[in-house]
């Protein structure tokens, strides 16, 4: 399996997640009883899995193989992926906060909490899409097949030792 179509498998456990999220915002506002921890829960998703396995993939080995294959003046498609992959760590310290507040008996939290929610949701969708559509196809174009083995190997190395043996498992 290609660097690439790992990525892409792992977005799709990524969108049921934001699908998740999507449906309880739309409860909450709705007024129906819920359960703040859910997105604690789903802080706790987007750190481990999201964040912890599956974006140090990309910025540890795909967007550094682009990087390095990529011509001169053509940086610009990664540097955008790594600033949105920072606003979404914050989007989701926010929604982790918040709900913590909330949880605790901060009912104004509320608010923060289904903002940073959304804002996540909306970033994610359209992150994921130019990914899926822009840049994985790119990087099959400018990363020498020589070089794509390896990525795989590195992915394999990021799941067993840096985030963990069983973590990504824990996830799906």
């Amino acid at each position: 399996m290609k660097a690439t179509e790992i990525l892409m498998e792992e977005h799709r456990v990524i969108e049921r997640v934001l699908t998740a999220m999507e449906t309880m915002t739309a409860r909450v506002e709705s007024g129906a009883p819920y359960r703040p921890g859910f997105f604690l829960d789903t802080a706790d998703f987007i750190k481990g899995f999201a964040d912890g396995c599956h974006h140090k993939k990309e910025e540890g080995v795909l967007f550094k193989a682009i990087v390095a294959n990529m011509p001169p003046l053509q940086g610009g498609p990664v540097s955008v992926m790594l600033a949105e992959h920072e606003q979404a760590r914050k989007y989701t310290r926010a929604m982790s906060d918040a709900a913590q507040k909330l949880i605790a008996g901060d009912s104004a939290a509320q608010v923060s909490m289904l903002e940073a929610a959304r804002g996540y949701t909306v970033l994610l969708r359209q992150h994921i899409a130019k990914e899926d559509t822009v840049l994985f196809p790119m990087s099959e174009r400018i990363i020498p097949p020589d070089q794509r083995e390896q990525l795989v190997t590195d992915f394999e190395y990021i799941e067993h030792t840096e985030t963990g043996a069983g973590v990504h498992e824990k996830y799906e």
